[in-house]
């Protein structure tokens, strides 16, 4: 036995809290990209936003998040994961003090970027660390499962804490709420998790290809994001997403011929590993528009208030803990990760196809819960067979930028999703209002359309799954080239340095 595996055994049990450490640092952060959509117009209302102005709140976030995860995730990999974790994780809970004292519009904008930076840095890294502390196939498949859970029912519990905080004491309150969970995080962190040394900066310090593929993804968020005020067709539209492909392009031409490069084109010679990134992006930008339009659509529609909005979501939450937490690792290992997949992407299109026919006058048990049950299942199958064969071809040299890959396409496809459904629920709620349709059904007419189209792109999802992945159980790890430096000399825990 070598001794980073003798080391991981000595470890034991210690990887169980590490791994809820870590998630714990996770739930943090994918609570933050939804409590705030809650309390947007108190924010509103407070700070005096123009409603254009207002989407900043949300967009100076995702541009940074989604901007730096790809970096962020291979940093990991150089320099030592737990390393650009706890930096992260100090980054987000100091911005989060920002946000939350933030008196004007140009504070709470500037300490939201920041709060991104933190986010990407530390999320962008914890795929990476649990696939390698969990080599063993059963073992990673539930410890997925858990990360999986509390990746996708973050999104829902966000919204019922935006609401209870919100009403029960103010908006600055979800901000705060960061600061002492994220200490506690900390010093779990400190605790638990091993320094790792990382496979140096000389494997893969591309400055240069760092810079395109950065500047690349900013530009790309920003320009979707702005669309939905710009227009699709736009000059503004084309002219910056133009600019965003050309730098997206010189990058991947720079990682053809680079020594060093900072994302190995090896990693896209997975089948598994393109079509479940490519699945993610679609499954998400449907299931994105569900939680912002659903959203709405009970508050200005229903007449729900901020608490029952969240309470509404409770059943996505639950079918997705329910399932990820065990029944769903068990069907992974037992008939394979697509033959799982397939299934849940059906249950979530039926669900967003479903919702599709919630009247004006609608009632929650007949014409919202179906939906939400069918979301929660299917979502609970999806998301751990979806984060295995994403994960499936990361070595212990690049499971960080694998991780970081993953988390990039899962926030371009909520921005992607969310700037297409919104300017299309937009643009049929006018054109029904101008047809003279009262506000509350040109405002379901809009919804209406963006659940249709959602469903559309989780079905493309099931077609990509049926023709383009593999049908293997487990995970399949491609090897590193021979010249490339691994990590295996890695141990994550106070323990495993105390038991040598």
């Amino acid at each position: 036995m070598t001794e980073p595996v003798a080391s991981a055994t000595r470890a034991g049990d210690s990887r169980w809290p590490a791994l809820v450490v870590l998630c714990v640092g996770m739930l943090m952060i994918i609570l933050d990209g939804t409590i705030v959509n809650v309390a947007l117009p108190a924010i509103q209302n407070d700070l005096d936003f123009s409603q254009s102005g207002l989407a900043w709140v949300v967009n100076a976030y995702l541009i940074a998040f989604a901007g730096l995860l790809l970096l962020a995730g291979r940093l990991g990999d150089l320099i030592g994961r737990k390393r650009v974790f706890m930096t992260g994780l100090g980054v987000f809970t100091a911005a989060s003090l920002l946000c939350g004292m933030s008196g004007s519009q140009e504070m709470l904008i500037l300490a939201r970027f920041v709060q991104g930076v933190g986010g990407a840095m530390a999320s962008a890294v914890i795929l990476g660390m649990i696939v390698t502390m969990f080599p063993q196939p059963r073992e990673q498949a539930r410890a997925i499962g858990v990360y999986s859970f509390v990746a996708s029912a973050g999104a829902s519990i966000g919204l019922l804490a935006g609401g209870v905080l919100t009403q029960a004491i103010s908006w600055h309150w979800i901000f705060f709420v960061n600061v002492p969970l994220g200490i506690v995080t900390a010093v779990l962190a400190a605790r638990l998790l091993k320094a790792e040394r990382g496979i140096g900066l000389r494997a893969g310090a591309d400055i240069a290809g760092a810079f395109l593929v950065t500047s690349a993804l900013m530009l790309g968020v920003y320009t979707i994001v702005a669309a939905a005020d710009h227009g699709w067709a736009s000059t503004h539209t084309l002219g910056f997403g133009a600019v965003a492909a050309a730098l997206l392009a010189g990058f991947v031409v720079r990682q053809a011929n680079a020594r060093n490069p900072l994302l190995p084109l090896r990693v896209f010679r997975s089948r598994n590993v393109v079509g479940a990134n490519l699945i993610q992006i679609l499954m998400v930008a449907g299931m994105f528009g569900m939680f912002f339009l659903g959203a709405l659509y009970l508050q200005r529609v229903l007449g729900y208030d901020a608490v029952r909005t969240g309470l509404a979501f409770l059943p996505v939450s639950l079918g997705i803990g329910l399932l990820s937490l065990g029944f769903s690792t068990q069907l992974n290992a037992r008939f394979g990760e697509r033959a799982v997949l397939v299934p849940g992407l059906v249950l979530s299109a039926a669900g967003l196809a479903l919702v599709t026919r919630a009247p004006v006058d609608g009632s929650y048990v007949t014409d919202v819960l179906p939906a939400m049950l069918l979301l929660g299942v299917g979502a609970g199958l999806s998301f751990p067979a979806l984060t295995t064969l994403a994960m499936s071809a990361a070595t212990p040299a690049d499971s960080g930028l694998v991780s970081g890959l993953v988390n990039t396409t899962l926030q371009a496809g909520g921005a992607l999703g969310l700037a297409i459904l919104a300017t299309l629920s937009a643009s049929r709620t006018d054109h029904l209002t101008g047809a003279g349709e009262s506000t509350a059904a040109a405002l379901t007419g809009g919804y209406h359309l963006a659940f249709g189209v959602g469903a559309i792109f989780v079905a493309v999802a099931v077609l990509i799954a049926a023709s383009v992945l593999r049908p293997e159980a487990g995970a399949t790890y491609e090897p590193a080239p021979a010249d490339e430096p691994l990590a295996t000399d890695i141990t994550y825990f106070e323990g495993a340095t105390a038991a040598e």
